[in-house]
């Protein structure tokens, strides 16, 4: 039986690269565009192996490992993303990847990823800087900044006001009420210090919750 794979990224062009490219050898049951809808697709369809991204729309990739984690603890996560910067590994290998790799070496280094990944091993692509690696093994204790402490939804709330969502909108993706939206809201506003929508838009590409092309 063939291992099944769930794909998740915003780039129609590159799905369709990575679904021609793996077809061959394993069983693509789906693919998504956003991260709350990788999160439906992955309770649904139960994948061995899911490929996401970092920066995705309405649920980042980072914060959706979190929940897939507990969702799906049986499938393995393996990050395909253009963020080669160390704090972006660590946090990807800490929320339970198991492989770690550069769109733009895709092409050379998926199925390699993906095989080792599937007999137990972890895979970080040779262009990951050496930092990112010290990083990843790092002992350092969990900060005690606000940033640091961030509940799953607070960074969700964070993520959709900075995505440009009305309240309105954010209360029905998340399945909350307004009310909630709003408190949470305020509560990111006095924590980080954030004046509005434009402050949370730049905390947000900062801190690599959104892409900048995503701001508008």
């Amino acid at each position: 039986m063939r291992p099944r794979l769930l794909l998740a990224d915003d780039h129609t062009l590159l799905l369709e690269g990575i679904r021609l490219m793996l077809e061959p050898e394993f069983d693509l049951v789906g693919s998504v565009e956003d991260g709350q809808a990788l999160l439906a697709a992955a309770k649904k369809l139960k994948p061995d192996i899911i490929l996401l991204d970092i920066s995705m729309p309405l649920l980042n990739g980072i914060d959706a490992a979190h929940r897939l984690r507990k969702m799906v603890p049986s499938a393995r996560l393996i990050f395909l993303t253009m963020h080669a910067g160390a704090d972006y590994v660590a946090e990807a290998f800490r929320a339970g990847a198991r492989g770690y790799l550069l769109k733009r070496s895709a092409a050379s280094e998926l199925l390699a990823a993906i095989r080792a990944v599937l007999k137990g091993d972890h895979y970080v692509s040779p262009l990951v800087t050496r930092n990112a690696l010290e990083l990843l093994i790092s002992s350092a204790k969990p900060g005690s900044k606000f940033s640091d402490r961030m509940s799953p939804r607070q960074r969700e709330v964070l993520q959709l006001v900075a995505e440009g969502r009305s309240r309105k909108e954010i209360a029905s993706i998340l399945n909350i009420s307004v009310k909630t939206v709003e408190y949470h809201k305020s509560k990111l506003m006095r924590e980080l210090n954030l004046q509005g929508a434009a402050d949370f838009t730049r905390y947000a590409i900062e801190h690599g919750i959104i892409m900048p092309e995503r701001s508008s």
